[in-house]
């Protein structure tokens, strides 16, 4: 299977981005992008090629590419960020994705959608909503799936960014969550509470192995009780504005 992740430059004006559910603490520009760098090595390092979408460098938050986008199958929908800020950021990400050959669709006004909000897996896309994601964005993006087979379903998000800013899912479909953060942990039939808010961020590099941040320690070793194995990077600098391992790539599988 070809593993392909586009990925964004960080910008000279990073240490601007939004901050929503934590308080804003200085970042350190250099230390950041020598992270940005660590991760994108980690993935090359576990067989994934990266391809840089073109930088939007009057955008803060532009190396969060995931919201920019829901790959699915063969179809990319481009989102409508919540944030209009944020909307300059997805021309970039469909140039790159229809070079690469995805069919594309967009999610179209007034509705709302970022990627940061969809969690896949196994024919369910669940969808973050109260956020930056509303009604109009998820029943757009219904509409788009359905005809690939997919069942989305609209989760409330009120304590985090965004969905995936408090639930990710391992492997075999478990969703990962740090419990004060999540609204509603029986929205999934199986959901394991982690001890860390960092351990509720997995990105799944193969069957058995899962990236994740070095903050989550006591998290890693409950995922590797599993017999996960885990590849882990520091992310500091992104966490201090509400950004994590998933949100700094948009994984293609094909």
């Amino acid at each position: 299977m070809q593993k392909r992740a586009l990925v964004r430059h960080p910008g000279p004006r990073l240490a601007d981005g939004l901050v929503t559910h934590v308080p804003r603490t200085p970042v350190d520009g250099g230390l950041a992008l020598r992270q940005w760098q660590g991760y994108v090595d980690a993935l090359r390092a576990e067989g994934w090629e990266t391809v840089e979408v073109p930088p939007a460098d009057d955008c803060p938050d532009a190396v969060f590419v995931e919201d920019t986008v829901v790959v699915y199958g063969d179809l990319a929908v481009v989102s409508r960020p919540g944030a209009d800020e944020r909307r300059p950021e997805t021309a970039g990400t469909e140039e790159t994705l229809a070079a690469l050959g995805y069919r594309i669709a967009r999610i179209e006004a007034p509705g709302t959608l970022d990627g940061g909000d969809v969690l896949k897996h196994d024919g369910t896309v669940w969808v973050g909503l109260g956020g930056r994601t509303d009604e109009a964005g998820l029943a757009q993006l219904a509409a788009l799936l359905a005809p690939l087979g997919a069942q989305v379903v609209g989760v409330p998000v009120t304590r985090v960014l965004h969905l995936k800013s408090g639930v990710t899912a391992l492997p075999d479909g478990t969703v990962v969550g740090f419990e004060p953060l999540v609204d509603d942990p029986a929205v999934w039939p199986a959901f394991l509470a982690v001890p860390e808010a960092e351990g509720s961020h997995v990105v799944l590099l193969d069957r058995a192995t899962v990236l994740m941040s070095t903050s989550a320690p006591a998290t890693r070793h409950v995922l590797e009780e599993r017999g996960l194995r885990v590849v882990a990077v520091d992310l500091t600098e992104f966490e201090k504005l509400e950004g994590c391992v998933t949100c700094l790539s948009v994984r293609l599988r094909g």
